[in-house]
């Protein structure tokens, strides 16, 4: 077993995840609602932590009668890192794909949705309804499409297909992304500073920016696991993954597609290429929102992914 790497800043949890073996390693996870009712598994997004998908949000969903489950992507979180593989030479991997060769890398976005598999098979559960966010909405749909008989539904949200055609992020963005921030176990206020600025310029203008919310979340991911070098082998994954499209052809799931119409990093018609690339998919374009997933959305959000979890259920039925 890899060991996970861990941050001098990592600190006891108020309530400690538990942890499922899966895939060949460790997945921390935690669950809302009773275990008989129907599954909906959240997949957290690119260097992000499953407590993004907050307590209220769960517990919300759970209440109205599912078995609701997060957890964190290999490298990120309580679950097991790769500290033995070195962060990726992004100028490498650049020129590799651009020769059209396929640079080596630690794992693939196919073994993080094989992870996902891997969860809920240790939990016994045959099929779930599947959300996911960003980088988790791309593990979604290769769920999707690589186990259909094991996703009752797919909600992908604010991520893409893959298709190099696509616009990019805006260059401020992708620049403040890349940007490496300042340690916070020597700055804690530049590193705080650095990360709220990206999570603002993310946010969108649709609803009020809370930066005294963000900067907890903030901390409470720095102080869980601090491994930047995680999440540049999650970008690297995400880099080779290739154009998705001709695999989404292909898929049966009802799907349901939610993306912001200001959202910086993956432009709207990231979200409109998706829809189009899955088969009868549904797409939810919300006005104002960016790459985040602001608390006053909940309830909206909520409501979609449920009528999607509706509609797979009459998929059913007519079977």
């Amino acid at each position: 077993m890899t060991p996970r790497a861990v941050s001098e800043l990592d600190g006891p949890d108020e309530t400690q995840p538990l942890v499922a073996k899966a895939n060949g390693i460790d997945l921390a996870y935690d669950s809302f609602g009773d275990e008989a009712d129907e599954a909906i598994l959240l997949i957290a997004g690119l260097g992000t932590q499953m407590i993004r998908w907050t307590v209220p949000f769960c517990e919300d969903l759970a209440s109205r009668g599912y078995r609701v489950i997060r957890f964190d992507n290999r490298d990120a979180g309580r679950s097991t890192h790769f500290p033995h593989a070195a962060p990726p030479d992004f100028g490498a991997l650049a020129a590799a794909l651009m020769a059209g060769e396929r640079p080596a890398i630690p794992y693939t976005l196919d073994d993080l949705a094989a992870d996902a598999i891997g969860l809920i098979d240790s939990l016994s559960i045959d099929r779930a309804h599947v959300v996911g966010r960003s980088m988790g909405g791309m593990i979604g749909q290769i769920m999707a499409c690589e186990y259909p008989n094991r996703v009752l539904s797919l909600t992908s949200i604010m991520s893409s297909t893959g298709n190099p055609a696509l616009p990019q992020a805006a260059p401020d963005v992708m620049a403040m992304m890349m940007r490496p921030a300042p340690d916070p176990a020597v700055d804690e206020a530049g590193f705080l500073a650095h990360r709220i600025a990206f999570a603002h310029r993310i946010a969108g203008t649709g609803q009020p920016f809370d930066e005294d919310a963000h900067r907890l979340l903030i901390l409470e991911e720095t102080r869980r696991a601090y491994d930047p070098a995680g999440t540049a082998r999650q970008i690297a994954a995400i880099a080779v993954g290739g154009d998705r499209r001709a695999r989404l052809a292909a898929m049966r799931a009802p799907t349901l597609v939610i993306h912001g119409t200001d959202d910086p990093l993956f432009p709207v018609d990231c979200g409109k290429d998706t829809a189009a690339s899955i088969p009868n998919a549904e797409l939810l374009l919300v006005e104002g929102m960016g790459h985040d997933l602001p608390s006053q959305l909940y309830g909206r959000i909520i409501e979609a992914v449920e009528q999607t979890i509706r509609r797979s259920r009459n998929n059913d039925a007519r079977l």
